[in-house]
């Protein structure tokens, strides 16, 4: 699994502990640090043969990264990596994040057992 931290948004608490909690979980994560573009996500991913990338966003920025990295994954035929996403998402965002193939979104208070759970159900 590959944290991200997309966009110019300089907090990566939320995206540490979460990562820290899936590698409790036994998952393999790679957390890729700050300000990582869509182009870097997906490379990343590609190199890493990921199954799942999580985006932690809380810049407000999900509705212009979320389409790009879609289309990125799309374009070069990983359609088969499960994309969840954490961070401020307002609930009115959060039907168009699941259109675009977002497989989850979990916001603030989401327990972290919940988030292991969801991504050993649906990972390919």
């Amino acid at each position: 699994m590959i944290v991200a931290k997309p966009g110019l948004d300089g907090h990566d608490r939320g995206a540490k502990v979460i990562a820290r909690a899936l590698r409790d979980a036994g998952m393999e994560v790679i957390y890729t640090g700050l300000r990582q573009t869509p182009e870097m996500i997906v490379a990343a991913a590609e190199q890493e043969d990921a199954q799942v990338i999580g985006l932690s966003i809380l810049s407000g920025a999900h509705s212009t990264i979320v389409p790009r990295l879609m289309a990125l994954l799309k374009e070069k035929q990983m359609d088969d990596v499960m994309v969840v996403l954490g961070g401020i998402i307002p609930d009115a965002d959060i039907p168009a994040m699941k259109a675009l193939g977002v497989a989850e979104v979990f916001q603030p208070g989401s327990r972290m057992d919940a988030v292991a759970e969801f991504i050993r159900a649906h990972a390919r």
